[in-house]
């Protein structure tokens, strides 16, 4: 036995960080991958007005919909007409707005599990998750599914509003099983020693019937997922965008925003109108769209990821 193979035998180990799904896409392995994502779309005009402007611009490349909700139908008018723009589902099961209300789109005696008193969806998680079932969900996921394609609306992609179908593996199952049977992607994370730390810190069930869920997931997977913060001023909401972009790891990454214009209304629907208003401003904006040059980022969307994968 030579010294080289005694030296080579007591070494530690290198421990090899997980191939990222951007590799496995064929982007760069160094490179951060980013699918800007406008969330909300659908849930009122203003929201409409401002997707409708930056797809159409080219300010970002990806958004979804909510069919629950009382502006859906314009905006998939909107994707029928415009078929190459990547617009999902923003699946939604709840409705937590104190006055702008909406129901599920499967009839309410299926779903009851799904409403409150006063029949409309839950304002918040813990009500859907202490009411509804896996049966219920699924149900109402493929009707929000179905309305959306009956309209003439391609879906490119699922994910889910207020992380409501990662409350429960039973809710994940459902929402995966949507993913599959339809062959369009669904949000979804993969989970690493990182990943499973950062959410189980933000309160999800990272707990092994969920993990084996992800694990055998077939269809494509994010590296990691974030979303726009708030800030007191728009220099400041800025800035932490930017402070965002320079702490992502090489990788394929969703950061999500609800963008909206500026009207009145906005003002009587939620308390976050002024964060949606500079979420509209912030990607027209020429000094961000450079500082994602200079930081050379590489922007995608889900259906380029799909095509991307189905080509492998």
């Amino acid at each position: 036995m030579n010294l080289l193979y005694c030296l080579l035998a007591v070494l530690p180990v290198p421990i090899s960080e997980p191939v990222t799904w951007s590799t496995k896409l064929g982007y760069p392995a160094d490179k951060r991958v980013i699918i800007l994502h406008a969330d909300d779309i659908g849930m009122c005009y203003e929201a409409n007005a401002s997707a409708q402007r930056a797809l159409s611009k080219g300010e970002y490349r990806s958004a979804a919909a909510m069919v629950p909700c009382p502006w859906f139908n314009e905006m998939a008018e909107w994707c029928v007409a415009n078929p190459h723009h990547d617009v999902g589902l923003h699946l939604a099961l709840t409705s937590e707005w104190k006055t702008y209300r909406w129901g599920s789109v499967a009839p309410r005696d299926k779903v009851p599990g799904l409403h409150d008193k006063f029949g409309y969806l839950h304002h918040n998680v813990p009500g859907v998750v202490m009411n509804s079932n896996e049966k219920e969900i699924e149900t109402e996921l493929f009707a929000q599914y179905n309305r959306a394609v009956s309209l003439g609306m391609k879906p490119s992609h699922v994910d889910t509003h207020m992380g409501t179908l990662y409350a429960k593996p039973e809710f994940t199952r459902a929402y995966m099983k949507l993913a599959v049977e339809k062959q369009v992607p669904a949000m979804v994370i993969e989970m690493t020693p990182y990943t499973m730390d950062k959410f189980r810190k933000q309160g999800y069930p990272m707990r092994d019937e969920m993990l084996q869920l992800i694990a055998d997931y077939p269809l494509p997977k994010l590296d990691d997922f974030h979303a726009v913060e708030s800030g007191k001023t728009y220099e400041e909401k800025k800035s932490k965008f930017y402070t965002l972009i320079r702490s992502l790891r090489p990788g394929l990454h969703e950061i999500i925003y609800h963008p909206s214009i500026d009207t009145p209304g906005l003002k009587k629907i939620t308390g976050s109108w002024q964060q949606r208003i500079w979420e509209d401003k912030m990607f027209a904006d020429a000094e961000v769209q450079d500082f994602l040059k200079e930081q050379g980022i590489i922007l995608s969307s889900w259906k380029e990821v799909m095509e991307r994968f189905q080509k492998k």
